[in-house]
């Protein structure tokens, strides 16, 4: 791999859209860059970058992959292979967006890159668990607001509520709410989990993507992971430490009707095992994913005793 001041003679030997991606593609194959932040080999990254770096979409006319590239636009692809492949910083923090449930979001090293399977419920409003339009939702630990703002969008007449204690991340998700014009929707509010959000709050649907990756699992996370705010990702020892806050506190802010949808990721095990009682619902993804629980406000009402 070329250091920045090679990059202009790896220029003088590409010429189009089509050589830049086979040169990213072999690039990532030959430095066994990771991939877990949208994509999952290294030619479906290769496009995505070189397009992305072009400001050019996924179904862009492919005639137009043997277009020349200009000297400029070559030096931006050239140093985004550079810090993918040497820094292992995450393409959506190169190219500044990522697509989460067919919708793009601002994303920057203050959240984390968008990847749950819950974008999978949301596309399918979360059928055929949500019978009728929930009035209120919450997405609480939303980080850049990916999971509320495209549930906003499922569900156009709710109101949705952002939450997260990070007010770095409250940034990225307040420029989320006015990339897609929903400020008169979606509200933002700083808050450790429940605890500054509107004692009045009855929410129908609350969805969750905290932290929750073990110590284990975070020590033996690939570098790419390490760029995105640790505050999002650990949650002690079994990653279930503010899942337990969760649980605990949720049915005080759910309607009757309610429902907790939350992911803990590799955590379902031990989240099973701490709570062997607790009758929790794991939610299937035919696009894959896993980790991902449904309880009702009855039934966190009910086991109650266990959060507490």
């Amino acid at each position: 791999m070329p250091q920045t001041k090679a990059l202009t003679e790896v220029a003088q030997q590409l010429f189009t859209i089509r050589d830049y991606i086979r040169w990213s593609f072999s690039q990532f194959n030959h430095h066994n860059v990771y991939f877990g932040h949208g994509t999952d080999n290294a030619w479906d990254e290769a496009v995505h970058l070189v397009l992305g770096s072009l400001h050019l979409p996924w179904d862009f006319d492919p005639s137009m992959l043997d277009a020349r590239v200009t000297r400029d636009e070559a030096i931006i692809i050239l140093s985004h292979v550079e810090k993918r492949c040497l820094d292992r910083v995450p393409l959506a923090y190169l190219l500044g967006e990522a697509w989460f449930a067919g919708l793009p979001f601002n994303v920057d090293h203050r959240v984390l890159v968008p990847r749950s399977p819950i974008g999978e419920l949301v596309q399918n409003h979360y059928e055929p668990w949500v019978s009728e339009e929930p009035t209120r939702v919450l997405d609480l630990c939303s980080g850049s607001g990916c999971i509320g703002i495209a549930t906003a969008y499922a569900f156009p007449y709710a109101r949705v509520d952002l939450a997260d204690i990070s007010e770095d991340a409250l940034c990225v998700a307040r420029s989320n709410v006015e990339r897609h014009d929903l400020a008169d929707q979606v509200t933002v509010y700083q808050s450790d989990l429940f605890d500054d959000l509107p004692k009045e709050a009855a929410y129908d649907l609350i969805v969750s993507n905290p932290p929750y990756v073990d110590e284990e699992d975070l020590e033996a996370m690939a570098i790419e992971y390490h760029h995105e705010p640790a505050l999002g990702l650990g949650s002690g020892r079994d990653g279930l430490d503010i899942t337990r806050r969760i649980l605990r506190d949720a049915p005080h802010y759910l309607s009757d009707n309610g429902m907790l949808i939350c992911e803990v990721g590799n955590s379902e095990f031990a989240l099973q095992e701490a709570y062997p009682e607790v009758p929790f619902l794991w939610l299937d993804f035919e696009m894959g994913g896993q980790g991902v629980f449904m309880l009702t406000a009855e039934q966190l009402k009910e086991y109650a005793g266990h959060f507490a």
